[in-house]
């Protein structure tokens, strides 16, 4: 197998590019040409599918709870304090890479205000702001000269970094990155000479606001675990910077999306890092730092680790909430086509299976229970993301109405009716979404009228349709293009 794959393997990747949209097209349409020669199977096929949608449901949901109070927990404890108790703990440096393209200036300054307020001492914490050459040298001269005068003596260090795009590069925060870490690395490791093993680096967005505790947290959990170097770090992002500010139609699905980043904190088996995480530099040195010509960042860099160290790579999870934002434009439509590019964006992640079914062939040296165990989970994740929609709304109901001669058998009754019972039960699970949004979504803002306020939690019935907008749709968009080899170009998410 492994001769084979590589003496194919410019015609194995293709084959696997293009696996992943007939998968999600010939499942969104089998209910469609089934139930005329197979419905028995695909009546069952659909509630099971429904059973399986309310486990994962019960699961988000306990998986919400436990993540809830250890993130409570977290923010009460004394972190600083415990540090202490490490001899070594002032050798920790903390760099921080904030990749940034033409977002606002008060967007970066207000990301590096929540470094600068951190409980953590600052000298050691070293934030690095990755620009990119190719934007207006007059707006990224203003910007460094802006920031330099505000924040230049708050830190052990305040870098910049300016990144030509070269040929073999796609533009996008991996090139970035790669070119910031190893620009740091020279000049912390080889100019300043400080220990390579003591250097965390995180990966954060411009428009990321970190909690006060954030670093002391992080510092803890590094200096603690005697594996350190094999160890990436996951805080809750929460996108509620500005959610009182962005229309209903997006407010819901940063909700939800938040509360399953959150949840997932738990799920240390399923857990991966992405949008904001941190690992040492000496891990992300030994693993050849992001790849340049990929758009997809935080699961490639996460296997390429992975399979890297032979499958002894861990995410540990941060119990402390990161605050981002979600996309907000100046007119409404402008809004939901950048909400949509956004998941689009998310979802060209599955751009990276055909990688790491190969290296899952390639790598022998990684424990075969884990690797399969860690490809099942990012199957499941990229490979249904398109398809659950059309599953859990549409389901049999559609279907039935095209063949009304099953719909009036026992089982085409049935069936349709315990989907509902199944789904309508799950829909409980919302309530506890309810609460816990309540507790990290930021104070209604005097601009927000209480009327409104009180409206939000009826938004849900929005579901449905944001469901297919930013959820089904971009995720089938990203499929399609995957199979079609119309490889996507990385937009940058306008801030206003």
């Amino acid at each position: 197998m492994t001769k084979f794959i590589r003496a194919h393997e410019k015609l194995i990747t293709r084959i696997l590019e293009i696996i992943p949209g007939l998968v999600s097209w010939n499942i969104i349409l089998l209910p469609y040409w089934g139930v005329f020669f197979i419905p028995t199977f695909v009546a069952y096929f659909i509630l099971l599918f429904n059973i399986y949608w309310f486990y994962q449901s019960f699961e988000l949901a306990t998986a919400a709870i436990i993540s809830h109070f250890r993130i409570q927990a977290t923010i009460a404890y004394d972190w600083l304090t415990d540090i202490k108790n490490f001899p070594d703990y002032k050798k920790v440096t903390h760099v921080i890479i904030i990749p940034t393209y033409k977002e606002p200036l008060y967007i970066i300054e207000r990301t590096l205000n929540s470094i600068a307020k951190q409980d953590f001492p600052l000298k050691q914490i070293v934030p690095v702001v990755a620009m990119e050459k190719k934007e207006d040298e007059t707006d990224r001269s203003l910007k460094m000269k802006v920031l330099k005068e505000k924040f230049g003596k708050k830190f052990g260090n305040l870098f910049f970094t300016e990144h030509t795009l070269t040929s073999g590069e796609i533009a996008g925060k991996s090139s970035n990155e790669r070119y910031a870490a190893i620009w740091v690395k020279n000049k912390l490791v080889k100019e300043m000479k400080k220990d390579i093993n003591y250097i965390t680096v995180t990966s954060s967005d411009a428009d990321h606001t970190f909690h006060p505790k954030h670093f002391s947290v992080l510092t803890f959990k590094f200096l603690d675990n005697p594996d350190r170097f094999s160890h990436f770090w996951q805080p809750a992002v929460l996108f509620y910077n500005n959610i009182w500010e962005v229309p209903a139609l997006t407010r819901v699905p940063n909700t939800f999306g938040s509360i399953w980043n959150l949840s997932q904190l738990s799920r240390k088996d399923k857990l991966i890092n992405g949008q904001n995480y941190s690992l040492s530099l000496k891990l992300l040195d030994d693993a050849g730092y992001w790849d340049p010509d990929k758009i997809p960042e935080d699961w490639g860099i996460f296997f390429k680790a992975y399979f890297k160290r032979g499958g002894n790579v861990e995410v540990e999870p941060l119990y402390i909430p990161l605050y981002a934002d979600a996309p907000k434009s100046p007119t409404l439509i402008k809004t939901l086509k950048n909400q949509y590019d956004q998941f689009k964006r998310w979802a060209w992640g599955v751009s990276d299976v055909p990688w790491i079914i190969k290296n899952y062939f390639l790598v022998d040296k990684v424990p075969l229970i884990d690797k399969t165990m860690r490809l099942m989970n990012v199957i499941k994740s990229h490979f249904l993301w398109p398809v659950n929609w059309f599953l859990i709304t549409v389901g049999l109901t559609l279907p039935t109405l095209l063949n009304p001669a099953f719909g009036r058998t026992t089982l085409g009754y049935t069936v349709p009716k315990l989907s509902s019972f199944v789904l309508t039960v799950g829909l409980v699970f919302l309530l506890i979404m309810f609460v816990i949004d309540y507790f990290y979504k930021p104070k209604r803002p005097a601009t927000f009228p209480l009327w409104r306020a009180l409206l939000v939690p009826f938004e849900f019935i929005l579901m449905p349709i944001t469901g297919f907008i930013f959820g089904a749709l971009p995720g089938l968009d990203a499929h399609t293009r995957l199979m079609l080899g119309k490889y996507m170009e990385y937009k940058v998410t306008e801030k206003v």
